[in-house]
């Protein structure tokens, strides 16, 4: 496909929705006729999604949702894409549209962080008084992040207001910047550190994608790429340079390829370079990479005497470095 011939768009709002399971039915009917592929969750507390299509089938679909009053005013993200970046069109209901799992939940109409442009994101990062929460997952962050941004140590986005709480002496007196993929998150989260007493926080508007396509930001100190919840993995957003922050989870060599663990149980997403995937059996881990239900084992039609093999050679290789190391 050309270049350009099929957009991806990003989109949320936070808006009062009445019975969503009849308009995840009705919206996901709409999106099949159109011909987009993509994930849409739908709740009483408003809209997330992303999905691709055509110019044509992507202009259909805004046009769509304009003409619902629920849904006017959507800012979307659009990024050029050379063919779809989802396999299928689900559309589901959510009870939260992003789960923080607070007992008190957060409305982001009624309470959030003072909202920044990428242009004054850019210069409040500068400030040596300021503190860049990353709001998103571990693994997102080890792909690309702003520089300087503190990693939270969670897998979900649930577990990221008791880890603040348990690290809650890194952000006082201190002025908090907080960002994530395309603004949903931070909207809730910024709100929630507000009630939680932090006076001064700001949150990116638009998120990471908006400020990579910002004419005056151009992605300035952000370094590796952009995690994304589609095929494409990662995109990239710095427009001056590139530095590639990922390692590879078994050398530790600059990488930004993800791969899923083979062990179904597992499932991790790793850093991994081509070579090492093959040599590791696509296994985060020795317990993984012997499981019975080893994917990469099967993909490969792997004979036992060859996945022996392959294990000779991990040992061999993991000597090689221990005695370059005691050297």
């Amino acid at each position: 496909m050309e270049k350009g011939t099929y957009r991806v768009l990003l989109f949320y709002k936070y808006v009062a929705i009445e019975d969503p399971e009849t308009v995840v039915a009705e919206h996901l009917e709409a999106c099949k006729e159109i011909g987009l592929k993509g994930r849409i969750f739908i709740g009483t507390e408003g809209i997330n999604g992303t999905c691709s299509g055509t110019i044509e089938q992507t202009d259909a679909y805004m046009n769509m949702m304009n003409a619902d009053e629920r849904f006017q005013g959507i800012e979307y993200k659009i990024d050029e894409a050379d063919g779809h970046t989802f396999k299928k069109m689900h559309v589901r209901v959510r009870e939260q549209i992003v789960n923080l799992s607070l007992e008190d939940d957060i409305n982001p109409n009624k309470l959030t962080g003072n909202y920044l442009s990428p242009a004054e994101f850019l210069e409040k990062m500068q400030d040596e008084n300021t503190i860049i929460l990353d709001a998103r997952n571990d693994y997102e962050y080890d792909l690309g992040h702003f520089r300087g941004a503190i990693r939270p140590d969670i897998r979900t986005f649930r577990e990221l207001p008791d880890w603040v709480k348990e690290n809650k002496e890194k952000f006082e007196g201190k002025k908090i910047l907080t960002y994530c993929t395309g603004g949903i998150r931070c909207e809730k989260f910024s709100g929630w550190l507000v009630r939680e007493g932090f006076e001064d926080v700001g949150q990116l508007e638009g998120g990471i994608v908006s400020y990579g396509k910002d004419p005056v930001a151009k992605g300035q100190l952000w370094d590796g790429q952009c995690y994304v919840f589609d095929e494409r993995i990662a995109v990239p957003v710095n427009q001056v340079e590139h530095v590639i922050v990922g390692r590879d989870h078994f050398d530790g060599e600059p990488c930004e390829r993800y791969v899923n663990c083979a062990n179904p149980v597992c499932n991790a997403q790793i850093l991994c370079s081509e070579e090492n995937e093959h040599l590791y059996m696509r296994s985060c881990s020795d317990a993984c990479r012997e499981h019975s239900r080893n994917r990469y084992f099967i993909e490969h039609n792997m004979t036992v005497e060859e996945f022996n093999a392959r294990l000779a050679e991990i040992e061999r290789r993991r000597g090689e470095e221990l005695i370059s190391t005691e050297e």
